[in-house]
């Protein structure tokens, strides 16, 4: 984009607050905030350096969302930078006043406070309180043993550093912890930076409440503060959305109609702070009120299957009442405001809708890197298998649509017991294609289907869809190098390709619930350990926790069983005849 094109576009943008992206292809090059889009955008036609002049030359269009106030564009522009990754906001000025948390691109990631974060990082803000950043990041080790050490002080130690004696780290540089099991919580530290809450709070509160219950009431104390500190991070800054105290997440829906055609803009706010924006189109229906007919089709169709906000807040009343009484039945808030803080949401929302539609997300451009009969990969369903060494071997199979997670459709099975992770995952999609060729199953046949492996795992679910005739596409994703494996060709796509993130986050959901699913089957082994006289739930439990599972209490002495509490020696001597 030249400085002619990027004036002339700049002249048709709003003079109002809010953030402006550039953009080339699909994929997010620079996601800025201002007071004033147009000038703001205009300026770009005489870039500030030659990192930004490469930045605009490479862009091919120019995207934006309106806000109410400054301060609403620092927060959705912030949270646009997690999501999108743009490659050039890392290392500019505007960038380094807020600080960032980031997780290192290494095997063994480590996490640390910065304003200068890696160009291969996952980051996440940017945060306008230091000293918070700073006590969340080190409740995350504390409660994750998260590595902060240089990648020069990990390598070649033989024993773990003073990290490790304070309870900071795990030490996955000297095995302490594997690490398959160090990423693991990772993920947890991931879920908590991307807005769960509670992934840290948990623990950090029944840490706190068994201290008090200890009479440390000095550790209880520190614990509280980092406790408020935690449950404030998401929350913190402007009371932007909404003054009902006990409504965490809201959405803010303004309707626009152009002939037969209509624009949904949904603003979406969780503990006070706009996070996010997306349009939706639908058709345009006959009639007077039409804007109160697509609002009750919106309703209807966009909730129907995901999880409800705790109020919606529209420009107008939906015309039908049974759509208002579902969502008020599911204790879901349903107001029009006439005045005051959220009417003001609702002029906003207007504005979006008003807007022109924002670029692809990336499932067209899968559809056309895989070569696709669609032209969009509107429906992906993702595949794993988890087991430990063979026991409680479990599958898992989610689905999203139009990128999003449709927990409504996800499904699982119980496989049987082998340690062959190509069988596997052969028996997972022969069971899901079964079903959908003789109509056992409800779902749509999905755009693709996308596999937690390489191409071992891909030839054994495509054996799978040979052998039932299911003719959908497969494509399986490697872990160690993020490579796409087709049964035709390998891709290896950028880092901050969008396409790829789509798969990224099929193959992760998939990971996790079939993680989930196999850790329950575990704990509720209940089958040898309960028909034992004197081993009831909380000793099992006891048991389970200490070696593992119930093959590690098998090959457990006498000795270590009794080190159990509630474990005897008589209990420990059935244990060991019974199993």
């Amino acid at each position: 984009m030249d400085p002619a094109a990027v004036s002339e576009r700049a002249s048709a943008l709003p003079a109002d607050p809010g953030v402006y992206q550039f953009v080339a292809g699909d994929a997010v090059l620079y996601v800025g905030k201002a007071v004033d889009i147009r000038a703001r955008v205009r300026s770009y036609a005489d870039p500030r350096s030659e990192r930004i002049s490469r930045m605009v030359a490479r862009a091919e269009h120019i995207d934006f969302a309106v806000t109410d106030t400054e301060t609403q564009a620092l927060l959705l522009e912030a949270n646009l930078i997690k999501r999108h990754q743009p490659r050039y906001n890392v290392r500019l000025k505007d960038d380094k006043s807020y600080p960032l948390v980031q997780l290192t691109a290494h095997a063994v990631p480590r996490v640390e406070v910065t304003r200068d974060p890696e160009d291969s990082a996952t980051v996440f803000g940017p945060y306008t309180d230091k000293g918070r950043v700073e006590t969340v990041v080190k409740a995350v080790r504390e409660t994750y043993g998260l590595r902060g050490c240089s990648d020069h002080k990990y390598a070649n130690r033989s024993r773990p550093c003073l990290d490790y004696e304070m309870g900071l780290c795990t030490a996955p540089c000297t095995g302490e912890i594997s690490e398959r099991d160090y990423r693991e919580d990772v993920e947890s530290a991931v879920r908590f930076f991307e807005g769960e809450t509670g992934v840290l709070a948990d623990p950090l509160r029944r840490e706190m409440e068994a201290a008090a219950q200890d009479e440390e009431f000095e550790r209880a104390a520190n614990l509280r503060d980092r406790l408020e500190a935690v449950e404030s991070f998401h929350g913190a800054g402007e009371d932007a959305v909404s003054s009902q105290s006990d409504e965490r997440a809201i959405d803010v829906l303004g309707v626009s109609l152009r002939g037969d055609s209509a624009t949904v803009a949904r603003l979406h706010a969780e503990r006070g702070q706009l996070v996010d924006r997306t349009r939706h189109h639908l058709d345009a229906p006959e009639g007077e009120d039409r804007t109160a007919a697509v609002l009750s089709a919106f309703l209807a169709q966009f909730y129907a299957e995901r999880d409800l906000p705790d109020a919606v807040v529209l420009s107008e009343r939906p015309d039908d009442e049974d759509v208002v009484a579902w969502l008020e039945a599911e204790g879901v808030g349903v107001r029009v405001p006439g005045a005051g803080r959220e009417a003001k949401l609702v002029e906003l929302a207007l504005k979006n809708a008003r807007r022109r539609a924002g670029r692809d997300d990336g499932l067209a451009t899968l559809a056309r890197e895989l070569d696709l009969d669609v032209r969009r990969v509107a429906r992906i369903e993702g595949f794993d298998v988890s087991h430990a060494q063979g026991k409680a071997v479990v599958g898992s199979d989610v689905c999203f649509v139009e990128g999003s997670a449709e927990t409504a459709d996800y499904r699982r099975r119980r496989l049987p017991e082998r340690n062959d992770d190509y069988a596997n995952m052969r028996e997972l999609v022969r069971w899901r294609a079964t079903r959908a060729l003789e109509g056992r199953d409800d779902r749509p046949d999905p755009d693709l289907l996308l596999i937690d492996g390489g191409k071992g795992q891909l030839n054994a679910a495509l054996d799978a869809l040979d052998e039932t005739g299911w003719d959908v596409p497969a494509v399986g994703i490697a872990k160690d190098r993020e490579l796409v494996v087709t049964p035709d060709r390998t891709f290896d796509w950028p880092d901050d390709a969008p396409h790829l993130h789509v798969l990224q986050r099929v193959r992760d959901e998939a990971h996790r619930f079939a993680v989930q699913y196999h850790q329950t089957l575990r704990d509720e082994v209940k089958t040898v350990l309960d028909d034992v006289p004197g081993v009831g739930p909380k000793t099992r439990r006891a048991l389970l926790t200490r070696f593992g599972s119930v093959e590690g209490v098998r090959e457990a002495s006498v000795e270590d069983l009794t080190d159990v509490p509630g474990v005897g020696e008589k209990t420990a001597a059935e244990l060991k005849r019974r199993l």
